[in-house]
């Protein structure tokens, strides 16, 4: 069994999330820098998310995807339409990478997984455990998805995670660890401050303080992140939330050595 490690890149760190379809490309190319430089020295392999922000968070938002799937003939439209703007930004992430000298691959959940009633049913792992296999970084996002009953959803790029730790052990890979970067130095408390560790103890309040993201996201922001690190430790996998901007935090957090931020602990036992 080989190692993994999954990481996040949020959509508020790579998109200006409230003017649509702009995204932060000199932080793209920064943060593909650091994982270049981290990228030689790696003992693990490494899987990288990232969201759709103000590109396809926008469109759905618009089309009304996540509480109508597919509808009207109208809505077929938009769910195209927002299919095309989450795979432009994921265009413009994975250039950067290779311009950076990683050897990524790319993987759209849209041809991989299906969901019913908005929550995955099947997902296609074997891809991404191969691309590991051979030396390459899969990169992957939140997407359009079709659905048995709705016609189509939105998959986060959070349940794509959870649904790749889940899956890729019996592939021979085991997530060792999730790396989760955003806007915020992890998740603050009610005086505006980074809470460093939630556990089972404190999960509960905790999830009281977060709420969706402060722009358009239609899949719940913090509170979703949350929830998904807080399933990843009922796995035993730790999960590690810090702030994006902050350049180096990345390059150190791929090393083992990151600091600040918020860690969800595992389950114990």
């Amino acid at each position: 069994m080989r190692e993994a490690i999954l990481l996040k890149l949020g959509g508020s760190l790579i998109t200006e999330k409230d003017r649509p379809d702009t995204a932060r490309v000199e932080v793209i190319a920064r943060l593909a820098g650091e994982i270049a430089d981290a990228w030689p020295t790696m003992d693990r392999g490494l899987v990288l998310g990232h969201g759709s922000g103000s590109f396809g968070h926008e469109a759905a938002r618009r089309y009304q995807i996540v509480e109508e799937g597919i509808s009207t003939p109208d809505r077929a439209v938009g769910a195209s339409r927002t299919q095309a703007k989450a795979m432009r930004l994921h265009g413009i992430v994975t250039e950067a990478l290779r311009e950076a000298g990683v050897p990524v691959f790319s993987l759209s959940p849209g041809s991989a997984a299906v969901s019913s009633s908005a929550r995955p049913v099947s997902f296609h792992v074997e891809p991404v455990a191969l691309a590991l296999s051979w030396g390459l970084l899969p990169v992957t996002y939140g997407d359009v998805v079709l659905d048995r009953e709705r016609g189509a959803a939105i998959l986060s790029t959070e349940v794509v995670l959870r649904e790749l730790a889940g899956a890729l052990p019996a592939h021979g890979w085991r997530v060792d660890r999730v790396i989760w970067l955003g806007e915020t130095d992890g998740i603050y408390d009610a005086r505006g401050e980074t809470i460093p560790s939630v556990s089972a103890a404190n999960a509960a309040s905790v999830r009281t303080l977060v709420g969706g993201s402060a722009s358009t996201d239609v899949t719940g922001g913090m509170a979703h992140r949350l929830d998904a690190a807080l399933w990843l430790s009922g796995q035993g996998i730790v999960s590690w939330i810090g702030d994006g901007r902050e350049p180096g935090v990345l390059a150190r957090a791929l090393r083992g050595q990151a600091t600040g931020g918020t860690r969800v602990a595992p389950a114990a036992g």
